[in-house]
């Protein structure tokens, strides 16, 4: 018998790239391990899922590659080289920009093969992912803003009752509770990043336009903001900044450096703060020490709860694969979705029914007070491209008049100006 010199047993495993974003933990989640600190961070979670799916899946090999958030710019630079990856972490507010040039693929035939049913999808999270019909997105997430608050510095002030935080029903009531405040506290009521973050802006916008049920989106290629609905908004703000009641000057890292070192009563930023400001909670010592507490933002002009989310989702960009990968993609998007309950550790809201309605997720800190904005909360009309850079034009405007450098009606102007002309000019 003739020896086969050289000869090896064909590889069978298949090969797929996988690009997200969330951070690079690598050293803190050592491969088959748990992670050595931080388990309900974003990326040690993310890290860890994708660790086992491959230890579960052997036939299937991940090369990830992880993206400096965002994430677009360096998925535009592989779509330009031919190369995108087979399957990308994506905001559900970026999705029509890709869905309308054809760069992702739609769903629904390899969703009803491997038994994803966006049926089980949380009413938020559905819309989301749904464009003219089909599902463009394996969704991962909402995320939304919130209140964080100091219960300890409410306390103080004299704004809290059996155990839980006054909120405000009213921007008058708002203004009176945030000087009751700042008189009692020495603090302002407000926290929130304003030097180069504007986004927070434009979400308090849009969450307070949708509690006062305006159609500040009448078709995709047009917004309207030179409103009624939307000077209320921004001169509430604008009256907070001039009475230093919210914080001034301050970036990201600052607003949350100042919210952790108690220096302000609540601060506006989103879902994924919940599992560091428990953590926080939980330290003895630490100024939020059995003193945080969360809930979504309390609505000022209407009764009805309302807010607005955007989300992660997994999607499938255009591309030539082998069946072999394509099936891989779907295996993948499957374990992702059954493994929704340990992402919304984060403290993003879970994607999946079962998951929100489940004793073991509304047993988590605070989710109980929360889980209601993944059925009612609202993303942007389906359709509308380029949100991203809508968010940076609104927020930069607002950011304008609240610090008054131009007056209210100037900036909502300017704004819908902008917008609408960045509308008209999309190919």
């Amino acid at each position: 018998m003739l020896a086969l010199v050289g000869c090896h047993p064909r590889d069978t495993t298949t090969h797929i790239t996988v690009q997200r974003i969330f951070g690079e933990c690598r050293a803190n989640v050592p491969k088959g391990q748990a992670p050595l600190r931080n388990p309900d961070g974003e990326c040690e979670i993310i890290t860890g899922l994708l660790d086992q799916f491959e230890k579960e899946n052997p036939d299937i090999k991940l090369s990830v590659n992880v993206a400096a958030w965002p994430g677009y710019d360096q998925l535009s630079a592989e779509y330009a080289a031919g190369d995108p990856p087979d399957i990308v972490t994506m905001h559900m507010s970026a999705m029509p920009d890709y869905q309308s040039r054809g760069m992702i693929l739609p769903l629904d035939q390899g969703f009803a093969a491997h038994g994803i049913n966006p049926a089980a999808f949380t009413p938020s999270a559905k819309a989301g992912v749904i464009i003219k019909d089909h599902v463009y997105g394996m969704p991962f997430d909402n995320w939304t803003q919130l209140w964080h608050i100091n219960t300890g510095l409410f306390a103080k002030a004299g704004l809290m009752k059996d155990g839980q935080p006054v909120l405000p029903h009213s921007p008058d009531e708002l203004i009176q509770q945030a000087r009751q405040f700042k008189a009692k506290t020495g603090l302002p009521y407000l926290i929130q990043a304003t030097d180069n973050e504007r986004a927070s802006y434009t979400r308090n916008l849009y969450t307070y336009l949708l509690d006062q049920k305006a159609v500040f989106f009448p078709d995709h290629k047009h917004i309207k903001l030179d409103t009624p609905e939307a000077r209320r908004i921004v001169d509430l703000f604008r009256q907070m900044y001039s009475e230093n009641l919210m914080t001034h000057d301050q970036d990201y890292p600052a607003a949350t450096s100042a919210f952790l070192n108690g220096q302000g009563g609540v601060y506006q930023v989103g879902t994924w703060m919940i599992g560091a400001f428990n953590a926080e909670a939980n330290t003895e010592g630490r100024p939020l020490y059995h003193a945080y507490t969360v809930k979504p933002y309390p609505m000022l002009y209407g009764s009805q709860q309302v807010a607005y989310v955007d989300g992660h989702a997994w999607v499938m960009p255009k591309r030539q694969r082998t069946p072999a990968q394509t099936e891989a993609v779907f295996r993948l998007m499957k374990f992702l979705q059954a493994h929704d309950y340990d992402w919304s550790r984060t403290g993003h809201l879970p994607s999946q029914m079962p998951v929100a309605t489940s004793a073991q997720y509304l047993a988590l800190p605070y989710r109980k007070d929360i889980i209601e904005l993944a059925s009612v909360g609202e993303t942007l009309p389906v359709g509308v491209e380029r949100q991203f850079a809508i968010q940076d034009i609104i927020g930069d405007e607002m950011a304008s008049a609240i610090t008054g450098h131009k007056t209210t009606e100037q900036a909502l102007q300017a704004a819908e100006h902008r917008v609408n002309d960045l509308l008209f000019h999309l190919l």
